[in-house]
């Protein structure tokens, strides 16, 4: 990957297990949680006696370094050398978050792998050491105690595991924090472990002695046990690798047994990505995707229902907090389409859950399910405040959503278990879709808009892609209802939001205001035709003459963008220039963006700092390109 990351993924687990280091050099700042607070893990290799730093903040450490040489990022993998005292370091940080393998994605457990190689043809003794404080696993400490243990293991691996004595599991929820309960473990092969206590602060250490004559490479390996996950409307649920019974260190053990497999269906997948992500939009955009993949993947949760069925909840990081989020699904699913469609399914199971119960007053959808990793009803917009609701929004995401699971599943069945909520909310729509009044979208922090040109549109794909999912569903009856209704509303869409010079509107009552009409993909991704190519290419004219240095404006109220939004507006595009300099700027903002974050879905499109937003799942819209060119979500 030739993109400077903002941040580079170290452990990708979950929202609560997710350690980024957010520097140029792994050695120029601590570790941290993808919040920003510190997640401290260090490593030194003795060479010959002397320690060198390669991990952790040898500001604070005070001893000399090995000067990194490198970095790469592959889709799995962080890549990092070194060089000091005759010898070469490699450290690759891998996290096999892979969608299409439910096993081995839900394993909480994360690896680094340390090799060694002389660099001036001579033989040198290096111990390799990796620390862990109890921050890992006590965010935030307060007047916690971690207290450590040794867990055994067969064969050569050996393993501590760090906790505090209190462990008040699920006992708060929200945004910015980490995990006060559950277990960290460290394990390494063929090496030793030990704790140490020091400041208050507990840690693990674990060391194995290498040689660049004899053994020459050690595994080191980070797992978690958050004992349960979620509370899932009363019930207390167990994380999916839990099914059975399984026991952590059961699941440890084979992840260690798993590995060589492991690594190599890992770099097949990289190389499949990074091969269809550059024919679908060059080498910026494979990049792109490759840096999204596990950020994306480690905003959620999996685990299963009461009744058993999956659940892949996620968390609404540095935004609000909030769970299973259906704003925040609705762009994250280009990336599941593609490579499973099973999770976006439990993403929704919670909303159509919610949304069935008594405590959902209202004929429209949700907007989120709780704050993770509570999910007992919606929390955004005092949860029923009527005022601070996104109906039309939401409803026209619930049902994209499922339309789109229908075309790349090619199969009713999940759509058909919830005819009677989509009905609802597509005659919803019907009703009150065409030309919005004043109220949120999922650009919220833009503030209410009435008569939403964007948000009409979403009204209409929706309705246009439910209406062909009615007729699978042989209801011919609504599928010719809706498709008519969708249709005339394309024809006064296109009229009244119009601008002079061909352009469209923010709004319909502001001629010369412009946005990104991002909505607008799906008529290309589902091919149902409802609007005439060329005519996007007046609009993207328009998006080229109001670009800023790192992209285009989300509209012409500010100068912020949303990457997300800038890739689904540019998959619009039918010459491939336009798409290139369109996404080119967002791979420039991140490239130099001073802000040390894991991407950053909101930014100045002037300075390219963050405004705010990380972590999030929304990145997996950054796919759409790919889930168009693959053309498997086709309805028509």
């Amino acid at each position: 990957m030739n993109l400077r990351a903002p941040a580079y993924p170290l452990i990708t687990v979950d929202p609560y297990f997710s350690i980024w280091s957010m520097a140029d050099r792994l050695y120029d700042d601590t570790t941290r949680l993808w919040t920003g607070a510190s997640a401290s893990m260090s490593g030194t290799a003795r060479v010959d006696g002397i320690d060198y730093i390669f991990m952790g903040s040898a500001a604070e450490m005070g001893k000399p370094v090995m000067q990194q040489t490198g970095v790469d990022v592959t889709t799995f993998t962080t890549v990092y050398t070194f060089e000091a005292a005759g010898i070469r370091l490699t450290a690759s940080f891998t996290t096999p978050t892979l969608p299409d393998d439910l096993e081995i994605m839900s394993r909480p457990v994360s690896y680094l792998h340390v090799a060694v190689c002389p660099t001036d043809g001579r033989e040198h003794d290096v111990q390799v050491t990796v620390c862990a404080a109890d921050e890992l696993c006590l965010q935030p400490k307060m007047q916690n105690v971690a207290v450590a243990r040794a867990v055994p293991l067969p064969g050569t691996l050996r393993a501590m595991c760090l906790g505090g004595i209190e462990q008040p599991v699920l006992g708060r929820s929200g945004d910015d924090i980490g995990i006060d309960w559950g277990y960290f473990y460290l394990a390494v092969d063929g090496g030793a472990l030990h704790e140490e206590k020091s400041c208050g602060h507990t840690f693990l250490i674990a060391e194995a002695s290498l040689s660049t004559a004899g053994r020459a490479n050690v595994l080191f390996m980070f797992a978690y046990d958050d004992v349960y996950s979620l509370k899932y409307f009363g019930h207390y649920l167990k994380a999916y690798w839990k099914r059975e019974g399984r026991e952590i260190e059961e699941v440890i053990w084979q992840a260690f047994v798993d590995y060589p497999d492991i690594m190599e269906k890992c770099g097949a997948f990289h190389e499949k990505l990074e091969q269809d992500a550059k024919s679908a939009g060059g080498e910026k955009y494979a990049d792109l995707l490759i840096l999204a993949l596990r950020q994306v993947m480690a905003a959620h949760k999996l685990t299963q229902d009461p009744e058993g069925r999956l659940l892949f909840v996620s968390k609404e990081c540095r935004s609000n907090g909030c769970a299973a989020t259906v704003d925040v699904s609705y762009p994250s699913i280009p990336l599941f389409l593609l490579y499973n469609p099973s999770l976006i399914k439990g993403m929704l199971r919670p909303v159509f859950r919610y949304a069935s119960s008594e405590a959902w007053p209202f004929p429209f959808a949700p907007h989120d399910v709780g704050t993770y990793p509570i999910l007992n009803g919606q929390v955004y917009s005092e949860g029923t405040n009527i005022a601070k609701q996104m109906p039309v929004e939401e409803c026209g995401n619930m049902l994209l959503m499922v339309s789109a699971i229908t075309a790349a599943e090619k199969s009713t069945e999940f759509a058909a278990e919830h005819r009677t909520l989509l009905h609802q909310w597509a005659d919803y729509l019907v009703d009150f879709g065409a030309d919005p009044n004043d109220q949120l979208c999922t650009d919220d922090f833009a503030g209410h808009l009435a008569h939403n040109c964007n948000l009409a549109l979403k009204t209409i794909m929706a309705l246009a892609a439910y209406a062909e999912v009615c007729e699978r569903m042989q209801d011919k009856e609504r599928a010719e209802r809706y498709r008519r209704i969708s249709w005339e509303m394309a024809s006064t869409w296109r009229q009244q939001a119009m601008n002079a010079d061909g352009s469209f509107r923010l709004a319909f009552d502001r001629p010369d205001s412009f946005s990104l009409k991002y909505n607008a993909v799906w008529d290309k991704v589902f091919g149902l035709g409802l609007f005439p190519a060329e005519m996007w290419e007046k609009e993207l004219a328009g998006y080229l003459n109001q670009m800023n240095p790192y992209g285009v404006p989300l509209d012409n109220r500010a100068d912020y963008t949303k990457s997300d939004w800038t890739v689904w507006a540019a998959t619009l595009a039918e010459e491939r220039s336009t798409f290139d300099l369109l996404v080119g700027a967002v791979w420039w903002a991140y490239q130099y963006t001073p802000s040390r974050v894991p991407m950053c879905d909101w930014y100045s499109t002037i300075t390219s700092l963050q405004v705010s937003f990380q972590h999030r799942s929304v990145q997996g819209g950054l796919f759409i390109q790919l889930l168009n060119e693959k053309k498997i979500c086709r309805l028509i």
